[in-house]
């Protein structure tokens, strides 16, 4: 009887444990760098992270947000948080060429993760934008939209492209999930 609790015991145990580790389904994506290269595991790269989410645009009248966006990222990444950027020309304001893209991002000083230019809205999304949309209920309304992704992988709040980076309330809530334990 001990030997078969002790077993039964054991077998909860490792499905317990292996749960611990799945990927959460919002980051079950491979997505490839915006400075090519191959796809890279979302899961792999950012499971048990805080991140925020943003689709981008060179041409935008929001685009400056990138400055704010690589200062959050440079003042909590000690903390296990990352700016995600994918570039969208869902609103026609991004390059076509990935060059010119990256020129911009340079020029913004942008050293957090940046993906591949893709749609994000409606059937042609990239499927993690679509995986945020279904998540948080909010789809991109404009460029700059903003995910914000809790430690176990949930979104928590979005933002959209007015909220800057600097606003004090996705400040506290950036600084409430890094707090957080998943």
């Amino acid at each position: 009887m001990n030997m078969r609790l002790g077993l039964f015991l054991f077998a909860l145990w490792s499905l317990d444990a292996s749960a611990e580790g799945a990927c959460p389904a919002v980051l079950d994506y491979t997505v490839k760098p915006l400075s090519g290269g191959s796809a890279v595991s979302l899961c792999s790269n950012y499971q048990g992270k805080v991140l925020l989410v943003v689709n981008t645009a060179s041409m935008c009248g929001y685009t400056t947000q990138l400055k704010g966006l690589e200062a959050l990222y440079q003042r909590y990444r000690g903390e296990g948080f990352f700016v995600l950027g994918f570039p969208s020309n869902s609103f026609q304001q991004e390059h076509e060429d990935p060059l010119q893209t990256q020129k911009v991002l340079k020029e913004y000083g942008v050293s957090f993760p940046m993906y591949e230019t893709s749609s994000v809205l409606g059937l042609g999304a990239q499927p993690f934008f679509k995986a945020l949309t279904k998540a948080s209920g909010i789809a991109p309304s404009w460029n700059f939209q903003k995910y914000l992704i809790d430690r176990a992988g949930r979104v928590i709040k979005s933002y959209p492209a007015n909220v800057s980076p600097e606003d004090l309330f996705l400040k506290v809530d950036l600084e409430a999930a890094l707090k957080a334990q998943p």
